[in-house]
């Protein structure tokens, strides 16, 4: 007999090969404009209707070259949002701001706490939990390249703000200031040592804890950012959660391997992604009813989206579709899967059913 969540992610699956050739049509409203916008951004946002308690909340930001609009389409974040009653929000760049539509995660004034492109996003942050509702202690963000290194300058800038993070083929937090630098450090020049970004981290606030999760998303053959920018990450991290320098667990995940760093208490605080063969953009599986192809949308088996969500504990759990390796440094790897937290409730799980089948907002 098939298990709920089996039967939850089979009706996504068939809702998604019948909806047609044009795919998901934009669903996204405009956001009023908070009072402080000093980075000149534009906000988007999806929230579920009536939902029984506050929703939590993913911040999207897009990459280079890209729209809001675009990178939901490719992601399939409000599709995901609307099936199980989460709220989404997409800051957009504008090219007054940036020729290229890329958040300008290299200027210390966009980047650093209660300035600029930070200030603007945490302001629409507050517009969505003061207007619409959201849940303050559900509040997330992710983004691609650019929007990558700017979802880290928001999890360095307001740690309290955020419960977890993912960055996908990103940078870290505070290693370029010039367009010069900026092209270095992406190439992989010049990354600062664990030390230095460490500092960097914890001065970018007065925070004293406790941090975000943070989850590392990268291809093993991106030419734009080169993948030494993702274990810079990781080293960036290690430090606040208390992780130690060496692997607690590694294991292959839907055919690509994903390596997990633990805080001192047990949880898991870091994980990597290596995307086996991806070039420079989000992994995306279209089989999932989640996101497709597109520019920087790379086809590749795994979908990001589904897998983040899951381990923000937005959506039910799955068994992973994982199979345990040795970690690289010798230590003993847990004999089974870790598995994510699932819907409180049974009646939790019947809703996500209902919500996946398009029956139920």
């Amino acid at each position: 007999m098939r298990s709920i969540s089996d039967t939850i992610e089979r009706l996504a699956r068939a809702r998604a090969q019948t909806s047609g050739a044009t795919g998901q049509p934009n669903t996204l409203t405009r956001l009023d404009e908070p009072a402080r916008n000093p980075g000149n951004l534009t906000g988007w946002y999806q929230c579920p209707d009536s939902p029984a308690s506050p929703p939590a909340l993913v911040v999207v930001l897009h990459g280079c070259t890209q729209t809001a609009a675009a990178y939901d389409h490719g992601s399939g974040w409000s599709r995901l949002a609307d099936d199980y009653g989460f709220a989404v929000l997409f800051p957009e760049q504008n090219r007054q701001n940036n020729a290229n539509l890329c958040f300008n995660w290299f200027q210390s004034d966009d980047i650093t706490r209660d300035k600029g492109e930070v200030l603007s996003i945490r302001e629409m942050i507050a517009t969505m939990i003061d207007v619409h509702g959201v849940d303050p202690r559900r509040v997330f963000v992710t983004g691609l390249s650019a929007g990558g290194a700017m979802a880290n300058a928001l999890l360095a800038s307001y740690p309290e703000v955020f419960s977890g993070g993912a960055i996908i083929a990103g940078l870290p937090f505070g290693v370029a200031s010039t367009v010069p630098e900026a092209f270095d450090r992406m190439r992989g020049h010049g990354l600062p040592s664990s030390t230095t970004l460490d500092a960097k981290l914890r001065s970018a606030s007065q925070h004293e804890g406790p941090w975000p999760t943070v989850s590392v998303w990268h291809g093993t053959t991106d030419n734009t950012v080169a993948e030494a920018n993702a274990q810079a990450i990781v080293d960036q991290w290690r430090g606040v959660h208390g992780a130690e320098a060496v692997l607690s667990q590694a294991q292959v995940v839907d055919g690509h391997r994903l390596e997990t760093w633990q805080d001192a208490s047990g949880r898991d605080a870091i994980e990597h992604y290596r995307i086996a063969g991806m070039g420079h953009g989000t992994p995306v599986d279209a089989a999932s009813g989640y996101g497709r192809p597109a520019a920087h949308m790379l086809e590749v088996g795994i979908s990001s989206t589904v897998h983040i969500a899951r381990g923000w504990g937005l959506t039910p759990s799955f068994e992973r579709n994982a199979a345990l390796v040795a970690p690289s440094n010798g230590a003993t790897a847990p004999t089974q899967p870790r598995r994510l937290r699932t819907p409180d409730g049974i009646q939790g799980v019947i809703e996500d059913a209902l919500r996946a089948a398009g029956l139920m907002k």
